[in-house]
């Protein structure tokens, strides 16, 4: 995508041209036409056909939109819940109550930063142990009080650091796919961004799992799988293919339920209409999935992570 740079230079001149057309009185209607006109063209030559690889660096783009745009932009009345009741809490995980056109929602998201400053106190978006923690509890919260959840998933992993290891990581993870696995209540996981090995399936086990169309699901990373399979870091375009991590592949293979499109560039070049799209679904597979009894709902999601998977007995 080494075009990106021009589209970004064509979008400021024409802000440019909008801003002179505005304050100046000078009619630059027609330049400004010609321009977005030019810009759809280039925009669909560089997006429209993109590879694996190139799907791996638009959910990582650092203008992509994170969890706290979605729930500020879809969701009304946020109350944001903190802490384990153990350790602390974790600002890399998000968790609160809302509510989606009047219903009340169960939120538990994972949020990355945009400074620096931000990236040091939110991991990168890589939640630890006390965040699988607040994300149980709220989820149970949700589930005596018969309150759907939706889970926005958006981290490379979860934190690699001595304390996660020390706080035991593994059993927290283990603890959450546990509880998701019984809820009663409807429960609906969307990646929104990377969805990156047990950090991110940690809060996946849903009734339904839908993908942004420029998000990737993956049990390890294209560097890291090129790291093990060829210990040669320069064939991340070939693990990105082998690993079948974007929407469509996860489709096609029956893992997720849905795709959600997303502009020609990427979430972050329209995000109202992005975040429009992704209101409508989890509205729409919500009414769903409420008016399923639950022991039918519990069921079909039993039904579901029993058939992923495929193997050989050997005898």
């Amino acid at each position: 995508m080494s075009d990106e740079r021009t589209l970004d230079l064509l979008e400021a001149k024409i802000e440019e041209l909008r801003q002179m057309n505005s304050q100046n009185g000078i009619d630059l209607s027609h330049e400004i036409r010609t321009l977005e006109k030019k810009l759809e063209r280039l925009r669909r030559d560089l997006f429209e056909n993109l590879s694996d690889w190139e799907r791996v660096k638009t959910a990582r783009h650092p203008k992509r939109p994170y969890a706290l745009d979605y729930i500020g932009e879809i969701f009304t009345d946020f109350y944001e819940l903190h802490g384990d009741r153990i350790s602390g809490d974790d600002q890399a995980l998000i968790t609160g109550l809302a509510r989606l056109e009047g219903r009340r929602i169960a939120v538990v998201a994972q949020q990355k930063g945009r400074s620096t400053a931000e990236n040091k106190e939110r991991l990168f978006g890589m939640p630890r142990p006390r965040g699988y923690r607040k994300a149980r509890r709220v989820m149970c919260l949700a589930d005596r009080f018969g309150i759907p959840i939706v889970t926005l998933i958006d981290t490379p992993g979860a934190y690699p650091g001595l304390e996660s290891e020390e706080e035991n990581i593994g059993g927290a993870i283990a603890e959450s796919l546990r509880t998701m696995a019984e809820l009663r209540v409807p429960t609906i996981a969307v990646v929104i961004g990377e969805g990156g090995s047990g950090g991110a399936l940690a809060i996946g086990v849903a009734d339904c799992v839908m993908m942004l169309e420029n998000s990737i699901y993956t049990v390890i990373s294209p560097e890291g799988a090129a790291a093990i399979l060829w210990k040669d870091k320069d064939r991340v375009k070939e693990a990105a293919a082998a690993l079948h991590l974007t929407a469509p592949h996860l489709l096609k293979l029956g893992l997720i339920d849905g795709v959600i499109p997303e502009p020609l560039g990427g979430a972050h070049k329209d995000f109202e209409r992005t975040a429009a799209a992704l209101k409508r679904e989890l509205e729409r597979h919500l009414s769903e999935l409420t008016d399923q009894v639950t022991d039918e709902r519990m069921a079909a999601r039993y039904a579901r992570y029993r058939s992923i998977g495929r193997f050989h007995a050997v005898e």
